[in-house]
């Protein structure tokens, strides 16, 4: 496993005189089979005020090694999407600001920092975006792979609910919200190994695929080769993919798989296309 960064385990020492009633934060956690990663994904978040993790019904020790480490859990077996699982977390969140964090994710003192500093602040206004520094195959690759911005920090009054297939994302109480980057990056464990990488391409593919099919899209293996080839041109060559060596090669050469898959499901899968895919991996 990487060592390149230092992962928080204590929270730091409040200031002389700080406010009884300042601002709270929830740490929310998503987690499937996650024995791999949750103890280091728990400990880097246990700054916040709570922890709260919704399992989806692991078979391993995720729950076992979550509630060992101090995080409140809730058991949700019955899968019904992300943006289902997103919601159990609202409904168990109870800090003015709730963090939304997957289980193979680490929040380094820097990020935490950062985060710290927004909550004290207290805008009720604004959310938060991520972008991730993405560690593959035991190798940290170029910041550059990593351009998506994902909402992540919110207020906890301004999200009503989650709604989506795959990539869900948050419907808000309010229409005049400011978005705001956090600037330091988020650790993610990414395509850890091949036989987990593969697994994950065919779910993300099967939910691109339904995500495509409820926009009246159509699929074919053409367009599949025409978007795994560009999806491994904009990684690869744009994105320097190629300054991370083989694990590089390997995440870009995943990315265009999935890419490819999804149209080539969306042809030959069409009737058998649902967005109760579960999360078999981190």
């Amino acid at each position: 496993m990487p060592s390149s960064f230092e992962h928080p385990q204590t929270a730091p020492e409040p200031a002389h005189g700080a406010s009884a009633a300042a601002p709270r934060l929830t740490v929310a956690i998503l987690a499937f089979n996650e024995e791999r990663w949750i103890a280091q994904c728990i400990d880097s978040a246990s700054f916040a005020d709570e922890v709260v993790v919704v399992d989806a019904g692991s078979s391993d020790k995720t729950v076992e090694i979550a509630r060992a480490k101090g995080a409140q859990v809730f058991i949700y077996p019955e899968w019904r999407g992300f943006a289902v699982q997103r919601n159990h977390l609202l409904t168990h969140s109870t800090g003015d600001f709730v963090f939304f964090l997957d289980a193979d994710e680490v929040i380094t003192p820097d990020f935490r920092d950062e985060i710290l500093r927004i909550v004290a602040a207290n805008d009720q206004k604004s959310i938060w975006r991520i972008r991730w520094q993405l560690v593959a195959f035991g190798r940290v690759l170029p910041a550059s792979m990593s351009r998506t911005r994902v909402e992540r920090l919110f207020p906890r009054r301004l999200i009503e609910r989650f709604e989506g297939v795959v990539h869900e994302e948050a419907v808000l109480r309010e229409c005049e919200v400011a978005r705001h980057d956090i600037q330091t990056l988020l650790v993610h464990y990414t395509n850890p190994d091949v036989s987990t990488s593969m697994a994950k391409m065919v779910q993300y593919a099967m939910l691109g695929a339904t995500k495509r099919k409820a926009q009246g899209k159509r699929g074919g293996v053409l367009r599949g080769l025409a978007a795994g080839s560009m999806a491994f041109f904009r990684y690869y060559f744009m994105r320097l993919g190629f300054l991370g060596g083989g694990a590089g090669f390997l995440y870009c050469l995943f990315k265009a798989l999935e890419s490819f898959f999804r149209y080539a499901a969306l042809r030959y899968d069409y009737e058998q296309l649902s967005d109760d895919v579960q999360r078999r991996v981190g």
